[in-house]
């Protein structure tokens, strides 16, 4: 995991409040051989920070965009739905992959997941051996074989 994405670093945002969860993701896209740079953010608003290059993020540059952005639902501050709707809403951020990594499974959550422009919903698995593979199929995929018009 790294505190300072450089410029033009191919990385993946992870914004994820619990600390066991977000150890046990970025664990799962090293064992996957994922090498990319992990941005670890623990808050919706940091998330949102980060993307729109505010505050202690306002060194970076908007257009090093994160490959994909793997986001929890439940999170402080600002909700990974209010992430996700102002990243679909932004010309300049609209066509960043985001992944809903989250442990809520109530059909509202997925149906305005999809509404807002999500890629991918997944409900994070309890079973440690399920969410590892969970974890590195999704990398995998996200990382070496889709192909994203934002890199």
């Amino acid at each position: 995991m790294t505190d300072l994405i450089s410029e033009q670093t191919v990385f993946i945002l992870l914004v994820e409040d619990n600390p066991a969860d977000a150890e046990l993701a970025i664990r799962a896209l090293r064992r996957g051989r994922i090498t990319n740079d992990i941005q670890l953010l623990t808050d919706g608003a940091e998330a949102l920070d980060f993307i729109f290059c505010r505050g202690i993020y306002d060194h970076r540059q908007i257009t090093n965009h994160p490959k994909v952005i793997l986001l929890d639902l439940k999170l402080p501050k600002v909700s990974g739905l209010e992430v996700l709707r102002q990243l679909k809403s932004d010309p300049r951020t609209q066509m960043i992959p985001i992944v809903v990594m989250t442990s809520s499974a109530q059909d509202s959550d997925v149906i305005e997941s999809y509404k807002l422009g999500v890629n991918s919903y997944i409900v994070k698995p309890v079973d440690f051996e399920q969410f590892n593979k969970a974890v590195e199929q999704l990398g995998f995929y996200w990382v070496l074989i889709n192909r994203s018009p934002v890199s």
